[in-house]
């Protein structure tokens, strides 16, 4: 009972060190920023982009797009194959894609200028180095 409460006790420490890296913190935030980013995306093609769409085609709303196999009767119910809210799904499925990439690309572009800034920063030249470059510049004023 002992060797149990042990393995146990040690197993929600290595959960606890594998739940609290960063890895894993970046990641959680990053699903719960997604799911609501995904929500802004689809309610913005659910309400303005599909809307203007079909203004274009001719008030025709995708939604509504269907085939009907087969009529409803009195003992079976009618199959309908609604086609346009697939197509809805695909088209709104590639904004919400395209959205999330330019988003992750503003976001590694921002990342990136900011390291950079700090190694430029934080990266003094080391007296050795300034040192030979002070000992090529009289080299090269001795030669000319």
């Amino acid at each position: 009972m002992k060797d149990l409460v042990q393995s146990g006790t040690s197993f929600l420490k290595e959960f606890q060190k594998f739940a609290v890296k960063g890895n894993v913190m970046d990641m959680a935030i990053g699903v719960v920023i997604g799911t609501a980013f995904g929500k802004i995306v689809s309610s913005l093609v659910a309400d303005v982009i599909m809307p203007l769409i079909g203004l274009c085609v001719g008030n025709i709303d995708l939604k509504d797009l269907a085939i009907t196999l087969k009529d409803k009767t009195d003992d079976a119910p009618g199959i309908v194959l609604t086609y346009g809210v697939f197509l809805q799904n695909v088209l709104d499925f590639i904004i919400i894609a395209f959205a999330i990439f330019i988003f992750i690309k503003l976001i590694i572009n921002l990342k990136s200028k900011v390291i950079h800034e700090e190694k430029v920063e934080a990266a003094p030249v080391p007296e050795d180095v300034k040192l030979l470059s002070e000992i090529r510049d009289l080299l090269k004023e001795k030669n000319k």
